[in-house]
């Protein structure tokens, strides 16, 4: 089958890893895989050695779906080459990149949305969903709900698949690491990896420090990651009289080295598309406690590999870690499910199986 996949971000994020490692696989199952992308863009850095998937070069703009030449471009190539299937990550690429399937007269063109946050009901999503895509694929059942969110009408339900984010667990466990975090004493370890940002919430875990001393609870927050908010939270670390125990670790090249020396897992995002993070954790057999909200509950099984608590209720979090530290054998105990869990649901293999049979199935009708 010619599978396309499109997607001309430069940076490198969630989107681009899952589109990327799809591609890859679909071009081992000895699929014609073609790659829309941006040439200046990390995907297509790391393409480079794959020499079985065609790179077709796209340089856009935020109004390049208004730029007929481009979009007729696009449809020669894509009808030239009798694409079959196309796979748009972005919306800023769908806005083009399905108006020029629909004229190549692509079967099937699928929308594939990451991020569990609710569509804009304006005219032209409505257009472009109700006459340019045929499919679209959602990577949690958090990210289904708010697709229709803001219009129930604007795409058919039956229409929209859930398939997770997998894991390359063979990858990840055989991955030479060491713990970067040294213990001291009786402390809890609680870790956070993610980007500095508003979304990540990492504030809430400087007043979670702050509360957890007051109750002389002997602990360590790090944090890895770096991002826009990164002196906004230092300045705010300072102003609490948290450093001691609040430690920024920056830009995590080997996640291992950081979750397999903590004890507990906190992801304190006000949302997420699909919480990668918690699987990682999970694999290293650490419990997590998340907010109970978007796609968490898809990853964390209140009470079998972690908790669930109230956004921003710092009460009940403290709840969860005083339960954790006065009794260390939990953490054991949740961190073998969490790593048993992530091995039948989220696992490469179980995953790709659910993407091939997915994507080769005959067009919508």
């Amino acid at each position: 089958m010619k599978i396309a996949f499109f997607n001309s971000i430069v940076f490198w994020g969630g989107g681009e890893k899952w589109h990327y490692e799809t591609a890859v696989s679909f071009a081992k199952m000895n699929h014609q895989v073609y790659f829309f992308g941006n040439p200046k863009g990390k995907i297509h850095e790391k393409l480079q050695s794959h020499h079985d998937i065609r790179f077709v070069p796209v340089n856009l703009s935020n109004l390049s779906f208004l730029n007929p030449f481009k979009i007729n471009r696009l449809a020669k190539i894509l009808k030239k080459e009798q694409i079959e299937v196309i796979i748009i990550n972005h919306p800023g690429d769908l806005k083009i990149a399905a108006n020029a399937a629909h004229k190549a007269g692509v079967k099937r063109i699928i929308y594939r949305r990451g991020s569990a946050i609710p569509v804009k009901n304006k005219f032209l999503n409505r257009y472009i969903f109700k006459n340019w895509v045929t499919d679209i694929l959602a990577n949690s059942q958090a990210t289904k709900v708010t697709i229709l969110q803001n219009n129930p009408d604007l795409f058919p339900k039956e229409k929209i698949k859930v398939i997770y984010n997998h894991i390359d667990v063979q990858e990840f466990l055989s991955r030479e690491s060491s713990p970067k975090i040294t213990r001291n004493n009786d402390e809890i370890i609680i870790g956070n990896l993610g980007r500095l940002s508003y979304q990540k919430n990492q504030k809430f875990l400087i007043d979670l420090s702050k509360k957890l001393s007051q109750q002389h609870i002997n602990h360590k927050i790090y944090i890895g990651g770096t991002g826009e908010l990164e002196a906004e939270l230092k300045q705010y670390n300072k102003e609490q009289n948290t450093e001691e125990n609040v430690i920024f670790t920056g830009f995590e090249t080997n996640v291992k080295n950081f979750l397999s020396g903590i004890d507990v897992f906190f992801l304190s995002s006000i949302w997420e598309g699909f919480g990668y993070v918690l699987a990682e954790a999970n694999l290293c057999e650490k419990p997590c406690i998340a907010f109970n909200t978007n796609s968490m509950p898809e990853l964390v099984i209140d009470n079998k590999n972690g908790f669930l608590i109230t956004p921003n209720d710092l009460d009940e979090a403290v709840e969860k870690i005083k339960l954790f530290a006065q009794n260390p054998q939990l953490i054991t105990e949740y961190g073998a499910y969490g790593k048993e869990f992530v091995l039948h649901n989220f696992s490469k293999e179980v995953i790709i199986q659910q993407l091939k049979e997915y994507i080769l199935e005959s067009p919508s009708t």
